[in-house]
């Protein structure tokens, strides 16, 4: 079976050399297949990928918005329970790993198309590089949220030159849906995700008020700089981040730093994953109001807190779900300008 398996995907490197020597987004050699431009490189498929896999959380929630739950056959990396609409078809495929799984371990589903978040995933360091898996015949796809003008050859999570946009996102939807061949309800997802940043912001005024995004850690937090996800939270609301003068994507902030910036507004992540010390929400809480230097700041005194889920704080489709659970948020606390 493994010999089987090693055949076809040789023979895969060969079609997929074939149509690389072309340009555009088809196979010009045959006339056939389809393609994107991915993070730098061409991605080619000559037919819609039967087994993929999602590295991520991100990945795999988009893959199965997009109805493809029957051509997956693993997902790994989850910080968060699945969305409530997509539990139905993510039951369906097998979860390879709650974290990153092993490169041997994603080889063993036999994968034709491999997809993540981040090249921290998906790199040097991580399950396998690119280069690696297409060896093997197996083709990559990075999340374009992840590479361009994001710098991730430092130790933290990357920095920026420019600020992350939902439009980073909406493409990923749409390319994948290009490569798996259901571009019509590619672009069904993105309209949704539109319907509701439009209504979430809708007569909302949030100039004035200032939010701080904690993703985890108490001793030595990861807190959001500028321009990633939480940067388009801030921007639909019209708010400020009290980071938005750093463009490292989560910066590890000591706590008297943050006590001095003193933000209106908490947002913080609730997380189901045990890789960090205070994950979920309830446990962040309890830390700033119990620790000296912040429960002395006016958003623990107000109890102004906004708990999100790790996928939320990520740029993913849910990003729109943080815009939304924020601007609910912010409509309850009433003025903080």
């Amino acid at each position: 079976m493994r010999g089987a398996w090693r055949f076809r995907v040789l023979v895969g490197v060969a079609v997929l050399t074939v149509a690389g020597c072309g340009g555009g987004g088809a196979d010009t050699a045959a006339g056939q297949g389809t393609g994107v431009d991915n993070c730098g490189r061409a991605v080619r498929v000559s037919e819609p990928p039967k087994r993929a896999v999602a590295l991520n959380q991100g990945s795999a929630e988009i893959m199965l918005a997009l109805g493809l739950a029957d051509r997956m056959v693993g997902t790994a990396t989850w910080t968060d329970p699945v969305l409530p609409e997509l539990a139905e078809a993510n039951a369906k495929v097998p979860r390879l790993a709650d974290n990153a799984p092993s490169f041997e371990r994603v080889l063993a589903v036999e994968p034709d198309f491999v997809a993540a978040s981040f090249e921290s995933v998906l790199g040097t360091g991580g399950v396998a590089t690119r280069e690696r898996f297409e060896e093997l015949g197996v083709t990559t796809y990075l999340s374009p949220t992840d590479c361009g003008t994001k710098d991730n050859s430092g130790d933290g999570d990357g920095v920026r030159s420019t600020a992350l946009t939902m439009d980073d996102v909406f493409r990923e939807i749409r390319d994948l849906a290009e490569l798996f061949d259901v571009t019509e309800r590619g672009e069904q997802v993105v309209a949704g995700l539109r319907e509701r940043l439009d209504t979430a912001t809708r007569d909302l005024d949030a100039s004035g008020v200032s939010i701080l995004y904690w993703f985890a850690n108490s001793e030595s937090p990861y807190l959001a700089g500028c321009c990633g996800a939480p940067g388009v939270i801030t921007g639909a609301l019209g708010a400020k981040n009290v980071f938005d003068d750093t463009r490292a994507e989560w910066p590890q902030v000591n706590w008297e730093t943050v006590a001095e910036r003193d933000p209106a507004v908490l947002v913080i992540g609730d997380l189901t994953r045990k890789s960090q010390t205070a994950e979920t929400a309830a446990a962040k809480i309890a830390f700033l109001e119990s620790n000296p230097v912040t429960s002395r700041m006016r958003a623990v005194q107000g109890k102004r807190y906004v708990p999100l889920s790790g996928q939320a704080l990520n740029p993913t489709m849910r990003t729109v779900e943080g815009v939304e659970k924020v601007a609910a948020a912010l409509r309850g606390f009433g003025p903080l300008g």
